[in-house]
């Protein structure tokens, strides 16, 4: 999917910055240089698809998948719950 960013950037209203991990700057520079454009306009692509791809559907954080396992497993520990601070102590040998 291609867009014209210079048209896109003509109704820009809106600067945004941020940083990217060095690795993937390296990326979008080299495809910046390979399809001869800004970097800026090959971000700007990227947003918008990312944009158009996920707008409107839910998007699953990590808590979502294991919300149904939370409470499920059983210890066996009947106090676990209000004693879970002098388990892991004990557990990790810090006494208790």
């Amino acid at each position: 999917m291609y867009y014209n960013c210079t048209t896109m950037a003509s109704f820009s209203e809106t600067q945004v910055t941020f940083r990217l991990p060095r690795r993937l700057a390296q990326r979008v520079n080299r495809l910046a240089r390979r399809r001869g454009r800004k970097r800026s306009e090959v971000l700007r692509e990227a947003v918008l698809v990312y944009v158009e791809m996920t707008e409107g559907t839910e998007l699953e954080r990590p808590f979502d998948r294991v919300v149904d396992l939370i409470g499920s497993v059983r210890s066996g520990i009947p106090d676990l719950g209000s004693r879970h601070s002098e388990y892991l102590k004990k557990r990790l040998g810090g006494g208790g």
